[in-house]
Parts: structure tokens; C-alpha cells; sequence
């Protein structure tokens, strides 16, 4: 993903900045957690069923669009459970010894998290199965007709992964995790209060019209809430006296280009391409890119599904296709005849 992809407010994707503000805001317990009422309450049961049996819980496959809680999860679980947690990505773990090395240095009960987990290389992959299923290493020493596996007996230990597109998963190892959660995308009124418990923590004074734009604003993620509700802060502090009311966020969500249904400038100049210069389509993505200056793959990857899901855009065989939503929200006249949805 390019720079600028990453750059932008509107992203489910961790920054580096994200780091040390959802350290703050994360919750601790399961109670604090906002949202995900039915993985809550699954993972519950699972937890106090494990306790109950002095076992391990199974392991754990999260996966969902990027900025919905994933993380949090996996340290809660480790919470509730009372045990450690280790972190890891997929393109962390080159080699194999890389991956030999984690895993024995796990202790009982310990819990490893593994983010990105789509992306692990084949060869890691058939090292993690037997790990998995018999908590064992089968390490080859040696080259040639002299070499030899050795078995290495782990401690027993959970794997949580994690990751946003499952269906890179290789079905081997997605059929090795016992227990399987989806994220969905957050109702508004979640998200408002999510915003509001950042705000207490951040100590920041907002009034409840404040969360509700900042919330109506963040695409139904909680990172790019308290990403909005960080940038407002700085704003209102600087123009203001520190307090977030809604006239105040507005103006400061003006000056960052995020509209009220979360549209930043670039989805902005998309649909407009779209409209503007191909009457609404249908147009091809090659045609979409070369106009906009953006990778396809971007576009098709990152831009395309939020607008998609508002209701704003519609792919057909024969390309891309504004539609009369997309019109009205971008304050267009709509054309008398097209072929538009």
C-alpha cells in the first residue's frame, strides 16, 4: 500500500501515530469493550468454559476490515484469561528458524498473536500445523540423503490470528483454528459511544452533539474515531479553549476534507471523475486511474468498497457507475438519461 494510502485519516490502517493512542484507549476488561455484542458474548462462554475446565482456550481466528478492534480482542482475551501475550505479524516471520524460536519460548498457557496472518509464506505455514495440533516442532537437521527430522515438544499454547482477508488464508490453516469471530463494522451509535469514553480517558471535555459528528464521521470504525477525535482535540485546543463542541468539530473536520458521511477529498475526486467527465459511467478502472492519478489496485482495494457500501458506486461488466445517490451527495445535477442505478 503506498504512502499517501496510508496517510490518509479516513484509513481503518494503523499508523504509526495510531500506536500509543490505542495503547491509551484500549480496554481492559471484556465489560469495557463497546460493540461486537455477539462475539462478546461467544468469547465469554469460551473463556469461562476453559476456566471452568483448567484448559487453554482453542485457538482463535479474528478477521474483519482493518481498525475494528482486532488487537484489542486478543489482549483481552489474554486479560481475562491471565495469561501472556506475545505479538507477531505474518511478513515478521522470514524463516523458519525465526518461527522455531517464538514458539519455544513459549510457556504454558501463553498466548501468541499473530497479525497479518494471510501473509505467512508457504514453508512457515507447514511448520505451524503440527505446532498447532500436537504442540510440536518437527525441525530437519541436516542436508541430503543425511538429513533427519527431530521432534521438539512445546509447551501448550494459543494462537490468536488475525487478519483482513481471510480468503488469502490457505484453507489448511484456516481449518486449524477451533474458533472463528468475524468484526463487523460498528453501528453509529457504538461508535458514538466509543468516541465518548476516548474523550473521558483523553480528558477532553465534549458535548454529546461533538461525539455524534465525530462519530457520523468515522466510517463506522473505531481507529478513525479516535483518529478524528485526536485531530479535532488539536484543533479545537489551538483555535479554541479545548473544548469540542459541534461548531468547533465542524470546522475542524472541514479544514481535515472528511464530509459528513466520512468522504475524504479522494473519494471525492473519484466520484467526480466519474460524474463529471464520464456522465456517470460506466467507465473502466484503467480509464478511472490514468484521470486520477491512482494505482487501480488502490482504488479497486481501499477507495472502492466504502463507496460502495454507502450506495455511491456500482461495478458492472462494463465498468464503474456513479449512482443517484452519489449525485445527490455530492450536490450534482443528475443527468436526464444515463445508466445509472
Amino acid at each position: 500500500m503506498d504512502e499517501e494510502t496510508q496517510e490518509r485519516i479516513v484509513s481503518g490502517n494503523e499508523k504509526d501515530d495510531d500506536k500509543s493512542l490505542d495503547f491509551t484507549l484500549r480496554p481492559q476488561r471484556i465489560e469495557e469493550y463497546i460493540g461486537q455484542d455477539k462475539v462478546k458474548d461467544n468469547l465469554k462462554i469460551t473463556i469461562q468454559a476453559a476456566r471452568q475446565r483448567g484448559d487453554i482456550i482453542e485457538h482463535v481466528l479474528l478477521y474483519g476490515a482493518p481498525g475494528l478492534g482486532k488487537t484489542t480482542l486478543a489482549h483481552l482475551i489474554a486479560n481475562e484469561t491471565g495469561s501472556q501475550i506475545r505479538i507477531t505479524s505474518g511478513p515478521a516471520i522470514e524463516k523458519s528458524g525465526d518461527l522455531a524460536a517464538i514458539l519455544s519460548n513459549l510457556n504454558e498457557g501463553d498466548i501468541l498473536f499473530i497479525d497479518e496472518i494471510h501473509r505467512l509464506n508457504k514453508a512457515i505455514e507447514e511448520i505451524l500445523y503440527p505446532a498447532m495440533e500436537d504442540y510440536a516442532l518437527d525441525i530437519i537437521i541436516g542436508k541430503g540423503p543425511s538429513a533427519r527430522t527431530v521432534r521438539i515438544d512445546l509447551s501448550r499454547f494459543t494462537i490468536i490470528g488475525a487478519t483482513t482477508k481471510i480468503s488469502q488464508l490457505s484453507a489448511p490453516l484456516r481449518d486449524r483454528f477451533g474458533i472463528h469471530y468475524h468484526l463487523d463494522f460498528y453501528r453509529p451509535e457504538e461508535i458514538a459511544k466509543i468516541v465518548d469514553r476516548s474523550s473521558r480517558i483523553l480528558g477532553v471535555k465534549m458535548d454529546k452533539e461533538a461525539s455524534q459528528t465525530i462519530a457520523e464521521r468515522a466510517r463506522r470504525t473505531p481507529r478513525i474515531a479516535n483518529r478524528l477525535l485526536k485531530r479535532v482535540r488539536d484543533y479545537c485546543e489551538v483555535k479554541g479553549d479545548g473544548s469540542l463542541e459541534k461548531k468547533m468539530c465542524l470546522k475542524a473536520l472541514d479544514m481535515l476534507e472528511v464530509d459528513s458521511l466520512g468522504l475524504d477529498w479522494v473519494d471525492r475526486k473519484i466520484l467526480g471523475a466519474i460524474i463529471d467527465k464520464f456522465n456517470g459511467g460506466p467507465v473502466g478502472l484503467n480509464t478511472i486511474s490514468a484521470v486520477t492519478g491512482e494505482d487501480t489496485a488502490t482504488i479497486e482495494d481501499v477507495y472502492e468498497p466504502y463507496l460502495m457500501r454507502l450506495g455511491f458506486l456500482d461495478r458492472l461488466p462494463r465498468g464503474r457507475v456513479a449512482t443517484y445517490l452519489a449525485y445527490e451527495h455530492l450536490g450534482k445535477e443528475k443527468p436526464k438519461q444515463s445508466n445509472l442505478i
